[in-house]
C-alpha cells in the first residue's frame, strides 16, 4: 500500500548522493510508490495536540547536481496526514534534537517515527552503549584532569573525545607521556558541559573500524572503514575508506546481544561500531549511515529492508 512519508533531515541541496544513506532511503521509497515530504526540524509547530510542519513534496533521482525536485510548500499535520516520519538530520545532540524528540513523541500513537524519538532521546550514541560495557574497551567518562590522568597511567595511550560528538569530530589521543592532557581537558571543559569520554588507545584501529548496521535488531551487513594517512579516526567524513569485510565470532556475539533491547526500543535502523573484532565503541542511533557502502560490496538493498521493517510495523500497528 502506497504511503506518506515525511522526512525530517537537513537540506537536500547539502548532502553528498553518492554516499548518502537518507537519500538511498528516499530513493527506495519512491520506487516502491510512496509520497515523500521534506521539512526542516526548524519548521515544526505545536499547538492544541496537533503537530505539523512547513514541507515541500520532493522527487530524487540518483543524478549528481539534479537530484531532487520540490514542489510549493505546504503544511503537512505529522499526525494525521502522514503514515511514517524519517527523523534522519543530523547531530549534534542538543537541546534542539533533543525538542524535536519531546515533539515528535506527541504524534507517536498515530504516526510511526523511525527511530522512535523517545528512544533516540535516551539512548545518545556514547552514553547508550555503556549498556553493553562488557564488550567496550577500558572507558572513563568525568570532566576531572586527575582521573583523566590516573586512567592514562592505568592504559597508556589514550583516546578523549565529546560525549555528543559526531563524525569523528574532535578525537585526541594522548601519548603515555600525558603531553597536553591538562590542556586538552582544559580546553574540553571550557567548550562542553558534559563529561567527557576517554577510552584506552586501541592500536587495532590501524586495521580498521567496523560500521556494522542492524535492520529491526538483524544484521543488514557491515564495511570496514580504515584510517586515512596519518589518522586514527576511521570516520568516511573525515577522510577513511570503506573495504569489504565479514563478522567475526565477537561481533556476532555483540550484535545478538543488541538485538532484543534495539527491537524492544523501536530502534529500525541502527550503525554500531567495533574495532579489532571485539571492542564496541558505539551505538548509532539519531542518523545512522553507511548502507550505500554496504550495499555496493555486498550486493545487498538494505533500503529495502529497512523499508519492509517500517512495513512490518505498520501492519502490527494496524493489527492491534
Amino acid at each position: 500500500m502506497p504511503l506518506t512519508i515525511a522526512v525530517q533531515m537537513d537540506p537536500l541541496e547539502t548532502i553528498n548522493i553518492a554516499g548518502d544513506s537518507s537519500f538511498a532511503l528516499m530513493l527506495s521509497a519512491q520506487a516502491r510508490g510512496h509520497t515523500i515530504y521534506h521539512y526542516d526540524v526548524r519548521d515544526l509547530s505545536y499547538s492544541e495536540g496537533r503537530l505539523w510542519t512547513r514541507a515541500r513534496p520532493v522527487t530524487v533521482q540518483r543524478v549528481k547536481g539534479d537530484h531532487y525536485d520540490a514542489g510549493e510548500p505546504v503544511d503537512i499535520d505529522l499526525g494525521a496526514d502522514v503514515d511514517v516520519v524519517l527523523m534522519r538530520q543530523d547531530p549534534p545532540f542538543d537541546l534542539s534534537y533533543i525538542t524535536a524528540t519531546h515533539l515528535l513523541e506527541r504524534i507517536a500513537g498515530q504516526t510511526l517515527v523511525v527511530n522512535d524519538p523517545a528512544s533516540v532521546r535516551n539512548a545518545p550514541e556514547k552514553v547508550f552503549v555503556l549498556d553493553f560495557a562488557r564488550f567496550m574497551p577500558p572507558t572513563l567518562i568525568t570532566r576531572s584532569v586527575e582521573e583523566a590522568r590516573k586512567f592514562l597511567k592505568r592504559h597508556g595511550s589514550i583516546v578523549v573525545k565529546p560525549l555528543h560528538g559526531n563524525g569523528g569530530k574532535a578525537i585526541f589521543k594522548i601519548d603515555a607521556d600525558g603531553q597536553n592532557l591538562s590542556s586538552l581537558i582544559e580546553v574540553f571543559n571550557t567548550a562542553y558541559r558534559e563529561p567527557h569520554m576517554v577510552q584506552a588507545f586501541l592500536p587495532e584501529i590501524e586495521k580498521g573500524d567496523k560500521r556494522i548496521v542492524l535492520v529491526d535488531g538483524e544484521v543488514a551487513g557491515a564495511i570496514n572503514r580504515l584510517p586515512g594517512e596519518g589518522e586514527i579516526r576511521s570516520n568516511l567524513a573525515t577522510g577513511g575508506s570503506a573495504v569489504q569485510t565479514e563478522l567475526s565470532e565477537r561481533e556476532q556475539e555483540i550484535c545478538a546481544a543488541l538485538a532484543p533491547e534495539l527491537r524492544k526500543r523501536g530502534l529500525l535502523f541502527v550503525g554500531i561500531d567495533v574495532i579489532g573484532g571485539k571492542w564496541l565503541t558505539e551505538i548509532n542511533v539519531t542518523s545512522p549511515t553507511g548502507i550505500v557502502a554496504i550495499d555496493k560490496f555486498n550486493g545487498t538493498d538494505t533500503a529495502a529492508m529497512i523499508w519492509d521493517a517500517i512495513e512490518r510495523r505498520l501492519a502490527e500497528r494496524s493489527a492491534a
